[in-house]
């Protein structure tokens, strides 16, 4: 039995380590964290915490530990405003000084001396028998944007400080006519055409991009194109991808790699019966089949590399020059060549492999030369695939998930990010109510700062230097997130705050850098904070149609703000047709299409399905939101999800394929008249004249990407 004074101290020490000790539920009620729940969280985290007895000394060795670590690890400076830094140190050493060196990200440096006892007092302590002060220290104003490093030399003690100097909004263009962005989004393995090997690839997806460039369309998105495990460990689903900073090879374009035409023995290969019969078979299933896709395309792109590597040539050369400026990527091939030797998860390897140590005997050279080479041809293929979208004037969107796998790269690697002892996921509400665990870890909040947010930016960087949209995954864990302690029920999860500004200094930084705009997911119980943060940084937001209809709300639906995705479902939610059908019956079926028949939507009030469907787009499409994305799947009233949240083997998530072809889509009957009056609509000033730069000429719609250049 835990006394109140134990549980007083232990909600003391959880305040210290950023964890919220209660929570509100989706029924309103406030939930309180469990003793043990409370101790297994401060174990993820770090505290020395077996049992209850040991609360009190882990509290005194908190706060001795953060009083002396003198200063805290990051700051951030907005809009070059000077930032304050707090130093917590003895009393007995204000008489001295502080010398400052601070080391701009381009090389230059500034460096200055202060006398400690004239810096401002903000806050005394007793810890242990000792006094301490808090003073503040104030940098230089008109730093400029970008990372910068601050060494303090102190009297006993040098510390080193990261500086985020950051533009306080990422990047936007102006809402103008021509600014309001339009496309559709559908999953790559999803899309096919009559020459689909199996599942869509990057040239399915170009085709993809020509088509709405024909009528208009500025943008398409997909879900996370990052590297799965597809073979053993088996794990293709695509919010649990081994790396946030590799991509999956499984979405190359074959006919585009350069070395199917300059190796005979891949040539013979593509064109043999083997090779067709198994390519027919993959494209006539109902349903993507990773394992074997992925094995029948690693056949010829095993070749292609054999060929690159042997060839005394400029693409050897080139490759591996590139590998040589992007050193992890070798490290990231030995890792994954590692995995297929021993057909396990790092976690499952010997001690000294677990601990990061790779040597030759651990793979087999040619594993690391494949995959080195696979990295390579899909950076290739998504940079000349970005090029050719940039030119027509097109945006890319990628999403980026966020977890990776357990056993993946990411955790291995980067292990200190993480904390491997808790898993990510949701506390219960109406639909699941017993909580998710979403089963991968989540980074520690401590240990990211610690190392400058490095693995972060470079997770960002990875998919920017391609996407000029980014969509955040579940953006409220740039404030909190829900941990479950490893061996413990959803249930019992409790949530661990983050450094929320750093987070937004980083990506408000990457993002203007890459001239790129950031949505964040912002969908389902999302405490109001986050929205304010994320408007106060210029972070779009999520507005998904039906979510913005509440029952018995005098005017349906609330108004799509500016600076926000606008949408009528998402990959986790039914198409719209399946979302229309189940309200049969409730109030909605009356209210929406009343209000849409007002705004000039609908000619009269009906609940038929296209008609609502087209007058949602319509409405959404006149809105003030920066940008509209349709789901391809909605042009012809799929109803069959891609995924269903919380299913496993009751559902093929991640799996269906489109019901039409592409070669389909702009002949089906009124998709090309309706997608050229969104167009119209986006292209509209809010006074309703056009912008007179809207619709672009079609160009010849292509049917084979044979075709493409």
């Amino acid at each position: 039995m835990i006394t109140r004074t134990q549980n007083n101290l232990l909600d003391r020490l959880a305040a210290l380590y950023r964890i919220e000790t209660s929570y509100t539920d989706y029924r309103g009620q406030c939930r309180h964290a469990g003793p043990q729940s409370l101790q297994a969280v401060l174990r993820a985290l770090g505290a020395p915490v077996e049992k209850t007895p040991d609360v009190p000394d882990a509290l005194r060795a908190r706060i001795q530990e953060l009083w002396q670590s003198v200063c805290e690890p990051v700051t951030v400076t907005w809009d070059g405003a000077p930032a304050c830094l707090e130093l917590r140190l003895p009393a007995a050493q204000t008489g001295k000084m502080v010398a400052c060196r601070l080391l701009l990200e381009d090389g230059r440096s500034i460096r200055w001396h202060r006398r400690i006892s004239r810096l401002p007092v903000l806050r005394h302590a007793q810890i242990e028998g000792a006094t301490y002060e808090s003073r503040q220290i104030t940098l230089p104003a008109g730093l400029p944007l970008g990372y910068h490093r601050l060494g303090l030399d102190l009297p006993s003690v040098t510390k080193e400080v990261f500086i985020i100097a950051a533009p306080r909004r990422a990047f936007a263009p102006p809402v103008t006519a021509t600014g309001r962005l339009w496309g559709v989004f559908c999953p790559l393995y999803a899309l096919r055409t009559r020459h689909t090997l199996g599942t869509g690839d990057l040239g399915e997806l170009e085709i993809l991009l020509q088509k709405m460039h024909g009528l208009g369309g500025k943008l398409v998105g997909t879900l996370p194109l990052l590297a799965a495990f597809l073979d053993e460990p088996f794990a293709p689903g695509p919010y649990e991808p081994v790396s946030r900073r590799f991509w999956n090879e499984f979405y190359l374009e074959l006919a585009r790699v350069p070395e199917l035409k300059q190796s005979p023995e891949a040539a013979a290969l593509f064109n043999s019966p083997a090779f067709l019969e198994e390519s027919a078979a993959l494209r006539a299933a109902p349903l993507v089949d990773y394992r074997r896709g992925m094995a029948l395309k690693r056949r010829l792109l095993e070749v292609c590399a054999r060929h690159c590597f042997a060839e005394n040539n400029g693409r050897r050369d080139a490759l591996l020059h590139w590998a040589a400026q992007n050193p992890a990527v070798r490290d990231y091939a030995r890792f994954r060549a590692a995995v297929e030797r021993r057909r396990a998860p790092w976690p499952e390897w010997p001690r000294r492999m677990r601990d990061g140590h790779l040597r030759e005997g651990d793979y087999a050279p040619e594993a690391e030369r494949y995959h080195l080479y696979v990295q390579w041809l899909a950076h290739e293929q998504l940079r000349q695939l970005w090029a050719r979208a940039h030119r027509r004037g097109q945006k890319l969107y990628l999403d980026l998930p966020l977890g990776v796998h357990g056993g993946g790269y990411d955790t291995w690697r980067e292990r200190t990010a993480f904390a491997l002892e808790a898993g990510s996921g949701a506390p219960p509400d109406a639909f699941f109510t017993g909580g998710q665990n979403w089963g991968f870890p989540p980074l520690h909040p401590e240990r990211i700062r610690e190392q400058g947010y490095r693995y972060f930016a470079a997770c960002l960087r990875h998919h920017l230097r391609h996407a000029r949209i980014l969509r955040l995954d579940h953006a409220a864990a740039l404030h909190r997130l829900f941990w479950i302690p490893e061996g413990m029920g959803s249930g019992e999860g409790i949530y661990v705050r983050y450094h929320a500004s750093e987070f937004y200094a980083v990506l408000a930084l990457e993002s203007q850098r890459h001239q790129a705009l950031i949505v964040g997911e912002d969908l389902g119980m999302v405490p109001a904070c986050v929205r304010r943060a994320m408007s106060r940084h210029r972070i779009h937001r999520m507005y998904v149609l039906p979510f913005e209809v509440p029952e018995n709300h005098p005017r349906l639906p609330r108004p799509a703000p500016e600076e926000a995705l606008a949408c009528l479902n998402t990959h986790d939610l039914p198409p719209f047709a399946a979302y229309w059908q189940s309200t049969a019956g409730t109030k909605i079926q009356v209210d929406l299409p009343v209000f849409l028949h007002r705004q000039g939507r609908l000619p009269a009030p009906t609940n038929q399905t296209e008609a609502v469907f087209r007058a949602c787009l319509e409405h959404l499409a006149a809105g003030r939101s920066r940008i509209l994305l349709i789901n391809l799947e909605d042009l012809w009233l799929e109803t069959a999800a891609q995924n269903l949240p919380g299913t496993t083997v009751e559902h093929p998530n991640w799996r269906r394929k489109a019901r039409h072809t592409l070669e389909e889509l702009t002949r089906l009957p009124g998709v090309p008249e309706l997608l050229q009056e969104i167009n119209r609509l986006r292209n509209m000033r809010q006074d309703g004249s056009s912008s007179g730069s809207g619709f672009t000429p079609p160009c010849p719609l292509l049917e084979n990407k044979e075709l493409i250049t």
